[in-house]
């Protein structure tokens, strides 16, 4: 009887073969919890791709920092300091594609702007606008004038007494006003002009200005070659402060989150 009665169950299509059953374990709360290796690392892959690409959007489209390595705007910005520069301001360029946005608004006279080098590719240089279109500018005894009338300039430093040519500022002869004999013209570091500036460009100098390269060796500024406004020294530092613990002591610490006029 139990013979026919396994094989009438065998015939139904029930295995009941002890050797044959497998239990399925379902897994425990706990197990269900424990966090997969890969998915942890997949979730901390995309945090830092999220974090780059808004690294990336803020650096391209609203603030940059840079690096001062020369003395050619002192004393408003010294070797060492490490500035914001607002790039919405006067729109900025999309990467990759190069595009650029519409500009809140165009530079304005006596503000630092960043710019690309006239001269070297790759190269972005710092000076204060002294000239926007239009105007007439030039130098008399190392004063600035613009528009027949000399502009006080207090944060500019004046550190060498003697005036000489230069054979690099002639290109002056083609800008000069009407009236002066361009044949006679001879600029000097202290002495050139007046010359006009043309549309769409910009006559930018540093504050150092005896010891600057700038508007008046190499010519105007286009303003597509400007990139944004320099506006707050977030770091300053001496290299060449001897005092012990220079990691701390070579931090110009007044400067730091300063305002830049």
């Amino acid at each position: 009887m139990g013979a026919r009665q396994h094989k009438k169950r065998i015939k139904a299509g029930v295995d009941t073969t002890p050797s044959e059953n497998v239990a399925v374990k379902e897994p425990t709360a706990e197990a269900k919890k424990r966090p997969d290796k890969w998915s942890g690392a997949l979730g901390w892959a995309k945090s830092i791709a999220i974090a780059f690409v808004m690294w990336l959007f803020l650096r391209s489209l609203l603030v940059e920092a840079y690096h001062i390595t020369s003395g050619s705007m002192e004393n408003t910005l010294l070797v060492g300091d490490v500035l914001f520069v607002n790039k919405a301001l006067y729109g900025a360029q999309l990467p990759i594609v190069g595009t650029k946005l519409p500009a809140i608004r165009e530079p304005r006279r006596n503000e630092i702007v960043i710019f690309e080098s006239v001269e070297e590719r790759g190269l972005t240089v710092v000076k204060r606008v002294v000239g926007m279109p239009g105007d007439t500018i030039g130098m008399v005894n190392n004063m600035l004038q613009r528009n027949g009338t000399p502009i006080d300039e207090p944060y500019v430093i004046r550190t060498d007494t003697l005036d000489y040519a230069d054979p690099k500022m002639m290109w002056q002869r083609s800008r000069l006003v009407a009236g002066v004999d361009r044949d006679q013209y001879h600029p000097s570091l202290k002495n050139w002009g007046p010359i006009v500036v043309p549309p769409d460009s910009f006559l930018v100098l540093g504050d150092n200005r005896d010891a600057s390269y700038d508007g008046r060796y190499w010519g105007f500024l286009g303003r597509d070659r400007v990139r944004g406004r320099a506006e707050i020294i977030y770091y300053s530092h001496d290299a060449n402060g001897i005092l012990p613990l220079p990691f701390l002591t070579a931090i110009r610490w007044g400067r730091l989150f300063s305002l830049i006029r």
